[in-house]
Parts: C-alpha cells; sequence; structure tokens
C-alpha cells in the first residue's frame, strides 16, 4: 500500500510510461522549476540540522541520553504504539461489520464510523478535559466515580477516537476490492469464520491495515494538541515548552529524535505493508449471518458516534450558553479571528496551488527517476510533526530572516505549504494522469505550442484537480495548532489561537464558538473528500 498512497489515496493507472514527451525546452524549465520549489520544501529540514550540529557535543550526548529524554521517548513510544493498536483493534473489526456482514443499512453505519474524522483531537481533547480532567465539571455519574481524563492514557484514549477512522477507511478499501469467494471456498472446507479470516482474509487486507495502521502511528506520534491539553510529557509538548523556555538547543535535538523516530515508522511500514495481488474485481461473496448480534453491532458503532461527536459538540454547545466565570474580554470571540483564519488559510491554498502545479505537471507527463525523486520531496513536509517545521522555521526566522519572523504573515504561510502541499499535488497529478495524450497531440497537430496547449488545453482539464487541492489544502491549514502558534504574527489571532489561549486560561466557555467553527470546516473537509471519490461509499 505504501505511505504515499496511503496519504492521497489510490491513483489512477499511471500511464506515464507510454506519454508521448513534450518539447524538451518546455519540460526542462517545468523540471527545472519543480526542484527549485521542491528545495524549498526540503529546506526547514536543514535548518533543524544546522541548529542541532551547532550544539557543543558533550552537551548534546548529555541531552540526549538524559534521564528526561528518555522519559519523553518512553512515553511517546508509548502513546504511539497504543493509539496504533487500539486504532487496528476499533477500525479492523468495524470494517469487517460493514463489508462482509449482513448488518443492516451499512452504508448509514460507514458514514457514522468514518465521521469522527471530522473533529480535530485537540477540539475532542479539550471538551473532555472541561467535563473530565482534573477540575472538570463532572466528577461522577449515577453515584460512579468516573476516572479523570488526562495525560498520558487520557493521550492515548482521544487520540484513538479520532485516529481509528483511517485504519477503518483503508481496511474497508481492501476488504471491497478482494475477491469474497476465496472466503467462500475457506468456509466450504469447514474453516471457521475466524479462521477463514486469519488464513485467507487477513493476509490480503495486511496492506490495508499497515496503511491505516501508519496514518494513525504518525498522527499520535506527531500530534501536539492533545498530549499539550491532557499535559502528557511527550516529544511535541516538550518541543514546545522548550522552545517557549528559550531552551532551543535542547528543542532542537528533540526533534531531531522525532524525525528519526518517524523515519523508522516508514521503514517499518515499507517491510509490512508491501503491495499484494488484493484485488478480485470485487466480487461478492455470502454475508457473514449476525443474527441476535446486529443489535450489539449496531449499538456499538453508534456509542463510538456519540463519544466522538455528540458529547464534543454538547459540551461546547453547553460552554457556549454558561455565563459563569469571571469575565476576560481579550477571549470574547471575535469575528476577526475567523476573518483571520480564512485570510492565512486562503493564502496557503493558493501558495501551494502554484508550487503543486509545476510539480505534478512533471511527475505527471514524464516517468523518470527525477520526477518521482522531486515528488516524494515535496512529501517530507506530511510526515514531518509541525511542531518540528515550525521549530525549524522559527530558527530560519530569527537567524537568517529576523525582519520577516513574527512580522507579516509570509513565513506561516511558507510553513502551512511545506506541511500540506502533498495534498495540492496528489489531487493534481491525478487530474494530469487524466489528460488524454490524442488531446495534447491535436494541439500539437496544429502547430502549437507547448506554452500555449497547455494554457489553453492542459490547463482547463486540470483545474478540478487544483480546485480540490486549494479545498483541502485551505481546510487542513484552519485547524493547524503548533505551527500558527510558534509562527502566529503579532497581534493576529486566529481560531486555534484563541481555544488554545481559553485553555490556558482554563476559561473554557471561550473556547465554545471557535471550536464549534473548526469542527463545521473540519465536516467540509469530510465533503470535499467524499466528492472527490463521487460520493461513494461502497
Amino acid at each position: 500500500m505504501g505511505f504515499i498512497r496511503s496519504l492521497v489515496g489510490p491513483r489512477p493507472l499511471d500511464r506515464a510510461r507510454g506519454r508521448i514527451q513534450d518539447a524538451d525546452p518546455w519540460m526542462s524549465a517545468v523540471a527545472l522549476v519543480s526542484a527549485v520549489f521542491a528545495v524549498l520544501i526540503i529546506s526547514p529540514m536543514f535548518w533543524l540540522l544546522w541548529q542541532a550540529t551547532t550544539v557543543e557535543f558533550a552537551r548534546a550526548v548529555d541531552l540526549m541520553f538524559s534521564s528526561v529524554t528518555a522519559r519523553i521517548t518512553v512515553n511517546s513510544l508509548v502513546l504511539m504504539v497504543s493509539v496504533t493498536v487500539a486504532s487496528i483493534c476499533i477500525g479492523v473489526p468495524l470494517a469487517l461489520l460493514t463489508t462482509r456482514t449482513d448488518l443492516p443499512y451499512p452504508r448509514f453505519w460507514t458514514i457514522v464510523a468514518a465521521l469522527p474524522l471530522v473533529i480535530p483531537s485537540y477540539i475532542g481533547a479539550i471538551a473532555f478535559v472541561s467535563m473530565f480532567g482534573s477540575g472538570g465539571q463532572i466528577d461522577s455519574v449515577f453515584g460512579m466515580t468516573i476516572p479523570r481524563i488526562q495525560g498520558l492514557w487520557g493521550s492515548v484514549f482521544i487520540i484513538t477516537l479520532y485516529t481509528y477512522p483511517y485504519v477503518f477507511l483503508t481496511t474497508r478499501a481492501s476488504l471491497l476490492s478482494m475477491d469474497s469467494s476465496l472466503v467462500d471456498a475457506a468456509r466450504s472446507l469447514n474453516h471457521s469464520p475466524a479462521e477463514a479470516f486469519r488464513r485467507v482474509t487477513f493476509p490480503i487486507i495486511r496492506p490495508g491495515i499497515a496503511a491505516g495502521a501508519l496514518l494513525a502511528a504518525l498522527y499520535a506520534i506527531s500530534d501536539f494538541g492533545t498530549p499539550a491539553f491532557m499535559q502528557a510529557n511527550v516529544f511535541t509538548s516538550r518541543i514546545y515548552g522548550e522552545f517557549n523556555n528559550f531552551a532551543v538547543e535542547y528543542a532542537a535535538l528533540l526533534a531531531l529524535q522525532l524525525v528519526a523516530i518517524v523515519a523508522i515508522v516508514l521503514v517499518i511500514e515499507a517491510g509490512i505493508g508491501r503491495d499484494e495481488d488484493t484485488s478480485g474485481g470485487g466480487v461478492s461473496g455470502a454475508a457473514l449471518q449476525l443474527g441476535r448480534w446486529k443489535w450489539p453491532a449496531m449499538g456499538s458503532i453508534a456509542t463510538i458516534a456519540i463519544v466522538t461527536l455528540v458529547v464534543p459538540v454538547a459540551i461546547f454547545v453547553l460552554w457556549m450558553f454558561r455565563s459563569q466565570g469571571r469575565r476576560i474580554p481579550s477571549l470574547e470571540f471575535q469575528p476577526m479571528f475567523a476573518l483571520n483564519s480564512v485570510y492565512l488559510a486562503a493564502l496557503a491554498a493558493l501558495v501551494a496551488c502554484v508550487v503543486a502545479l509545476p510539480v505534478a505537471y512533471y511527475s505527471g507527463r514524464t516517468n523518470s527517476l527525477i520526477s518521482r525523486i522531486l515528488e516524494r520531496a515535496t512529501y517530507v513536509g506530511f510526515a514531518v510533526p509541525g511542531v518540528v517545521i515550525g521549530l525549524a522555521l522559527v530558527f530560519l526566522g530569527t537567524r537568517t530572516f529576523p525582519s520577516i519572523y513574527r512580522q507579516g504573515v509570509w513565513l506561516l504561510v511558507f510553513g502551512y505549504v511545506v506541511r500540506f502541499l502533498p495534498q495540492a499535488v496528489g489531487t493534481v497529478r491525478s487530474s494530469v494522469l487524466q489528460v488524454d495524450d490524442e488531446t495534447i497531440e491535436a494541439s500539437r497537430t496544429l502547430n502549437v505550442g507547448p506554452i500555449e496547449t497547455f494554457r489553453r488545453v492542459t490547463l482547463p482539464l486540470i483545474a478540478p484537480g487544483m480546485v480540490a487541492g486549494a479545498v483541502l489544502v485551505f481546510l487542513t491549514t484552519m485547524k493547524e495548532l503548533p505551527m500558527t502558534l510558534m509562527l502566529q504574527p503579532i497581534g493576529m489571532n486566529t481560531l486555534v489561537i484563541n481555544v488554545w489561549e481559553a485553555h490556558n486560561a482554563l476559561a473554557y466557555r471561550y473556547a465554545a464558538i471557535p471550536s464549534l467553527l473548526l469542527i463545521f470546516i473540519s465536516g467540509l473537509t469530510m465533503v470535499v473528500l467524499l466528492r472527490q471519490e463521487g460520493g461513494k461509499i461502497g
């Protein structure tokens, strides 16, 4: 399945090998522009590495192998592994329920099971902390004391609730593409359902499970907001804490260790999740009869949806209409917060499309090693946690370009583009691959040059992909927390900044309106994704 495919979804058939080649000077110019953009995208990592190398070797060793660092590393690994395992334990059974059983209304329950992706995990975290954390509003229900949802295990609980859909969706896609008659054949040999799953189904859907597990693992290890709100001592929250305490050397070393863990995770996934022949034309087989277990099955999906969606929304609505507590004028919602978020996200979306266009066009029109390297280079930012990119850009701004550090929007917009460019590259490249070679050739036979052909023929055809990519970048940028905190222009508050400051002041009612707006924005992301797939959910 692979990381890139799991990131942007299944690609159209890559027909680049059989494509006619555009005029060499034109493609050479596109390649040069793509190379410049690729270097810019990976440049923050070089700044981070440079900062780490300025630390004295003996001090670096002491910091990296200290007991504090060891504790942070263990906590982060526990968080990542626990979330990944829990997501598999939830996502795989739900995928089987909605594809391989006679569960009533499977399409409805598929949407319900995928809906937790609508809410950013840190929004769920602040909702649960405000009610069930230390000093929260609810201590017991029906006379029973409720365990506090906070710390490391609170982070595991919250992140799992909002990441298991990755495993659910990728596993479900694998199940829908496999030949179910293979399972029927195993059952005809008197294999039990569990044995048929172990010997037939699991080996086929393993790449799908691995792809979803990779996304869950990367989300868990790179999530900043949830551990910060839950007061869990992991890499992301500690890096930001050291940055705030002006211990930039230690923050840089921690960031490099975090990047190393991410790289190891990607290598492991490459070995586990190798592509196999999982397709069988979608041949359907006999559905497993649930019998009286239909009601518990539907009840379990409904319960997850209530906990992940209904409870947070209800908490924020409750906070919105409460007037208790001291009034803090600086935290009161202002329309300018939303306008600032929209302005920054729109700039990021526009720049991302401009940068993605030559990279995606060159990758889609050629099949050279250079084109693949340049395309892959643009995906680096998505694999690297936002807090690491933010820290790297802080070094860039403070050490080299102090005039733009928190003095304008462009350093922050650049960080957004580095982080979310793959969403634009993936959608634009998919559109480029759909352009028929004969259409390009027809334009050439009329003696139209490559630039004019691109403007009059190719660009209109790939415009829908550019719009889809821009919308995805816009919506995900609106929710980005760590980079916004670290690179926020002075005096320019946004929705996520408002949520963060309300949490720090323990004035949760001021987080209600911006949180509900972010949930709405996240819902739009789901709509865009469904529209990209033509509304198909199986």
